[in-house]
């Protein structure tokens, strides 16, 4: 297949410029259908974005012959099914991250596209960004030596949007969690493509301010496998917002934000600061490594089975329970 022609459930905020226009724009990709259950806004989804096709049944959408690949841009609590629907009429997934409500669903969701021999992708398209693809670099030339510790803060003020009708981001039946759940599996999973697998952890979270029924605060801390430790906060009652995350070496520190388009510090040996922007579609990278996966020509590393890793993850540290 020399275009991947990708269908897309969901046409929420996160693919009016994000990921949407990537899967139409990039090289050798195309947007040709687009699914909502809400006839109104799927049809004028389609409209701006120049899609061909719209539906409002999923399994529509998934059956279509002009559809080789199903993009699931919807909340965590729906991924399960759609993306079952998905292996069953064999054709290749993403799904927006987190990859489901907890590691249980996600293991079922990867071993089900294992066994059929598709691909199933989940959106940390961080891996792809040309910005830590350069921190990986340094890491990879011994720029700070040894890895010895890694911490992360990530705090935010609390919104009035937080509590609106429809903010399924801290409804833990619909999210699996709270922000924690939808910011901190991102930076978990990029810190594991940075500095390997995570092999133990533990932590604590907390309904602080007490608005929602998620939790609003958490700390951990855990291991890699290569011996070096990691610590985080997290915050979403806090008095301002922050993204700071450390890289410690035996010969120097890195230094960056998870989200925010902060500049890339090395201190070390040879000290640097890089400014590196992000495309204005930010999975611009991620559907072309998946693209390109997908037709045999490179591996992408935003697999689900290394997604599943985060999951366990998750499930440790907000002791979720299947």
């Amino acid at each position: 297949m020399s275009t991947i022609r990708w269908g897309m459930i969901g046409c929420g905020s996160v693919t009016e410029l994000k990921s949407g226009p990537a899967f139409y724009k990039a090289p050798g990709s195309a947007l040709v259908a687009v699914m909502g259950r809400r006839e109104v806004a799927v049809s004028d989804y389609a409209a701006r974005h120049g899609i061909a096709r719209y539906y409002t049944d999923a399994q529509a959408l998934i059956e279509d012959p002009q559809v080789d690949a199903v993009y699931i841009a919807t909340p965590p609590a729906s991924h399960l099914e759609y993306s079952l629907m998905v292996a069953a009429a064999g054709k290749h997934c993403c799904v927006e991250k987190p990859m489901s409500l907890n590691a249980e669903q996600s293991a079922l969701m990867q071993r089900t596209f294992e066994r059929a021999g598709l691909h199933l992708f989940v959106s940390y398209y961080r891996r792809s960004l040309p910005r830590f693809q350069q921190v990986r670099t340094w890491l990879q030339e011994g720029r700070i030596g040894e890895l010895r510790h890694l911490s992360w803060t990530l705090c935010k003020p609390a919104a009035p949007t937080d509590t609106q009708a429809g903010n399924w981001r801290t409804d833990p039946a619909i999210a699996g969690g709270g922000y924690f759940a939808d910011l901190a599996s991102h930076g978990f999973d990029l810190f594991q493509y940075l500095a390997g697998d995570i092999v133990e952890v533990a932590g604590y979270t907390a309904r602080q301010a007490g608005r929602y029924a998620a939790e609003d605060a958490v700390t951990a801390c855990w291991s890699f496998a290569s011996g070096a430790l990691g610590m985080g906060c997290w915050n979403f009652v806090a008095d301002r917002r922050e993204d700071r995350a450390e890289l410690i070496g035996s010969q120097g520190r890195i230094s960056f934000s998870v989200f925010e388009e902060q500049p890339l510090r090395l201190e070390g040996e040879i000290s640097e600061t890089l400014e590196i922007a992000n495309h204005p579609h930010i999975q611009w990278h991620h559907v072309l490594g998946m693209n390109a996966h997908i037709r045999g020509e490179s591996v992408h590393p935003a697999l689900a089975i290394e997604a599943l890793k985060t999951d366990r993850i998750m499930d440790r540290v907000l002791q979720r329970k299947p």
